[in-house]
């Protein structure tokens, strides 16, 4: 399995790129690839989503340098900024791993033993996906599959600035609150620190080798 750095790329551009890289794995041209990158601040609505989940305007947001993307994920509104590990994996669930319940589960699962080597007990919440210490959501869940072969992914908050989900209800969900690693710990955790505990998790559920690259494949 194939992990690439990507370093902060734009939400258009990644989104751009998963879309090439799921169209290659479909046709078997590439292997099986997991991106992993921070974005500029940015809200994306999947394919669950409302308009007054956006605390406040296209307009008012436009003027923060915050852009707002339809994208054909699963879910509601959720935010990417800095400080937030994303992984995009673009995989084949093929044949061993159709259950997209239990693909869910596996990207859940990586936030959880991740928290875990910080010292944190994370889990599931009944009825909502992600990753949860206590009521604070700390990781996000999106997924949407084609052909049984994967793109978007999770978005663990490692060092993000939480007043920025104010501007939302996050993935629609109004009566919990959204935490990071570093906010749960009371001190500053880098991307870097999360990025091989993060490959390390996810290959290990599916018994892949790890392979790195700094910047896309090709």
């Amino acid at each position: 399995m194939l992990f690439c750095r990507l370093g902060t790329v734009d939400y258009a551009a990644a989104h751009r790129l998963q879309k090439e890289l799921q169209a290659k794995r479909i046709a078997g041209d590439i292997e099986d690839t997991v991106l992993l990158l921070e974005h500029p601040p940015v809200l994306t609505m999947g394919r669950s989503s409302k308009e007054q989940h956006l605390l406040a305007s296209r307009e008012a947001l436009g003027a923060r340098g915050i852009s707002v993307h339809e994208v054909g994920r699963g879910g509601d509104v959720t935010y990417h900024g800095p400080g937030q590990l994303v992984a995009y994996p673009i995989i084949d669930l093929k044949p061993d791993h159709k259950d997209v319940r239990k693909y869910v589960w596996s990207l859940e699962e990586t936030m959880i033993r991740i928290c875990s080597d910080f010292g944190l007990k994370a889990g599931r919440t009944e009825g909502l996906n992600g990753a949860w210490i206590a009521d604070r959501k700390i990781g996000a869940v999106g997924v949407r599959i084609s052909r049984w072969v994967t793109m978007h992914g999770l978005a663990l908050n490692v060092n993000s600035d939480l007043s920025h989900f104010e501007m939302i209800v996050p993935c629609g969900i109004e009566d919990k609150a959204v935490t990071s690693i570093s906010a749960e710990l009371g001190r500053t955790v880098e991307v870097a620190e999360v990025i091989e505990p993060i490959a390390q998790h996810f290959a290990e559920q599916y018994e892949s080798e790890i392979v790195w690259r700094d910047g896309p494949p090709g």
